[in-house]
């Protein structure tokens, strides 16, 4: 159900790794359990995000969330679309609602995140 080549935070991010450089948004789960999103805050390129912290905020009509970076890095590109078309983390969370990319500073912390099935496990859990 979940995307096998991605890493998954508990917090309902994701991330796709080449080389040292990921792109982050937030699952499918996340997604639907939020509702329409009708606005996303997203950092400056050139900010630091620092592992398990708030990186940005994402609000629906229901409630805001904030948004955890799944690894430490330095924010290389943001995604734009997002500012004008919020809905896109709605239709296409893995795709065009992707959300920033970072520079990751330390990719040994990628080994502390979830593969697709221990993510699938926590959210059929929950």
């Amino acid at each position: 159900m979940y995307p096998q080549e991605l890493l998954y935070t508990r917090e309902h991010e994701w991330i796709r790794v080449s080389d040292r450089r990921g792109v982050v948004g937030i699952t499918s789960y996340a997604q639907e359990q939020l509702g329409d999103v009708v606005f996303v805050e997203l950092p400056r390129v050139g900010t630091t995000v620092e592992q398990g912290k708030p990186f940005g905020v994402v609000e629906s009509v229901k409630t805001a969330s904030d948004l955890f970076a799944p690894v430490s890095g330095t924010v290389i590109e943001v995604n734009e679309k997002l500012i004008d078309q919020p809905e896109l983390v709605n239709q296409d969370p893995y795709g065009e609602g992707w959300m920033i990319i970072l520079e990751i500073a330390d990719p040994a912390q990628l080994h502390s995140l979830l593969t697709a099935e221990q993510y699938e496990a926590l959210v059929s859990a929950a």
